[in-house]
Formats: structure tokens, C-alpha cells, sequence
């Protein structure tokens, strides 16, 4: 009797920044994954193509055989006001 290979699978988890586009839609970026951004016209297109870009950043990591990054744990994402040094404003 063949023994069955025991596959589970890992689910990452990463802070995701989506900010409105000036032309419509959304411009979305990994701060853990350099370079990793995407768009599209909808949020919910922005979340699939945002996984998908995930997870070919990742696929990318894994082919050239360097070390996943894993997210930080309890990252405050959060909006800071200061005074502008700009008078004109």
C-alpha cells in the first residue's frame, strides 16, 4: 500500500495599499513585496489582479530559490496630519 503524501497548504498574508487612480480605478501596492503593484478599474478587480500579482512575485522568489517574505505581525496603518512648510498652500 502506497503511503499518501501529507500536502497542506501555507496562506500568507500581507498588507495591501490601494489608492484611488487619477484616470479612475485603483493603483495597489505590497510594501512587504517591492515592486509588486497593480491596477484596475474596480476594487474587486483590484483584489483578484492584487493576488495575482502576489502570487507571481512569489512564484518568482520560489524559481530563484530565496526566502519568502513573511509580513510582520501587528503593522497600524494609519493617516498622520502635519502642518505644511509651504505658505502658498
Amino acid at each position: 500500500m502506497k503511503k499518501k503524501k501529507n500536502i497542506s497548504k501555507k496562506i500568507l498574508t500581507y498588507t495591501v495599499i490601494f489608492e484611488p487612480a487619477e484616470e479612475g480605478g485603483y493603483v495597489v501596492s505590497v510594501p512587504s513585496l517591492p515592486g509588486c503593484l497593480t491596477q484596475a478599474d474596480t476594487f474587486e478587480e483590484a483584489v483578484s489582479m492584487v493576488k495575482d500579482a502576489i502570487k507571481g512575485y512569489l512564484a518568482v522568489l520560489n524559481e530563484q530559490k530565496q526566502e519568502l517574505p513573511k509580513e510582520k505581525g501587528n503593522i497600524i496603518v494609519t493617516k498622520v496630519s502635519v502642518n505644511s512648510p509651504l505658505s502658498y498652500i
